[in-house]
């Protein structure tokens, strides 16, 4: 029987979930995945994501690709797998694919969004990262400028990552405010781990006027992640976007 390969597009709130990724000792949102089309399909499915999400970060959108002999009917395997999965992960889609596609690598942008709430709010507890002080937006905006025109983001970056280099492009960055909530997007071809919160974390030290503009640019040139501030909290993270040449789905 022919093989399949199939793309599933998938979200999940991430705070019970120690990240993406499958590892020992620690409950994972692809630990679920998994267990959940072994009930579904009957035998082991390896799933490959399009990105590794850490710890308590959220996906509003994520794909995930797996392979298998059965020929899925969209409808009624999302419902049958929906009704599987935990609450707090959830299947919108299922597209066959050509058989050398890849939800990782053959992703050509990738988008983010951080959620910062300036008010007490109970609803958004896990959802955001609650701050009291409002920081200077246009500040904000003026050094995520500066991120267009940077390549090597590795003072950005958690240190001891196994990756080639640290070169990322960065096609959008900007805050933008509705109502009580301060919203940051960023798009890109990849990121790096940790990346997307320690830029977070450093935007809003030079919206709340700890550091400069100038302060921000020496940081983007030093490539080390010490210079860089604290890491942005991880509740407010989302992946939000993944961007696949229309080619790859048959």
């Amino acid at each position: 029987m022919e093989t399949n390969r199939y793309f599933l597009e998938l979200a999940y709130k991430g705070t019970s979930y120690h990240g993406w990724q499958l590892q020992k000792n620690a409950h994972s949102v692809q630990e679920e995945l998994e267990n959940a089309l072994f009930i579904l399909l009957g035998e082991k499915t390896s799933i490959t994501g399009s990105g590794r999400t850490d710890a308590g970060v959220h996906a509003s959108q994520q794909f995930a690709h797996f392979d298998s002999k059965i020929l899925i009917g969209e409808e009624a395997f999302l419902k049958k797998l929906n009704g599987i999965l935990p609450k707090d992960i959830a299947a919108y889609s299922i597209k066959r694919v050509k058989f050398d596609a890849h939800t990782r690598f053959d992703a050509i942008w990738r988008s983010y969004v951080y959620r910062i709430c300036l008010r007490k709010d109970p609803f958004e507890l896990d959802a955001a990262w609650i701050m009291f002080n409002s920081p200077n937006i246009a500040l904000m905006n003026q050094a995520a400028s500066l991120l267009l025109s940077h390549e090597d983001f590795q003072c950005f970056s958690k240190v001891h990552t196994d990756v080639n280099n640290f070169n990322c492009k960065i096609k959008t960055a900007y805050w933008e405010q509705n109502g009580s909530l301060l919203l940051f997007h960023i798009t890109a071809n990849r990121f790096l781990r940790g990346m997307v919160r320690a830029i977070v974390g450093t935007l809003v030290e030079v919206g709340t006027g700890k550091i400069g503009i100038e302060d921000f640019q020496s940081i983007l040139d030093s490539r080390n992640r010490k210079a860089a501030k604290a890491s942005a909290p991880a509740k407010g993270l989302y992946l939000c976007r993944i961007t696949y040449p229309e080619n790859l789905y048959l």
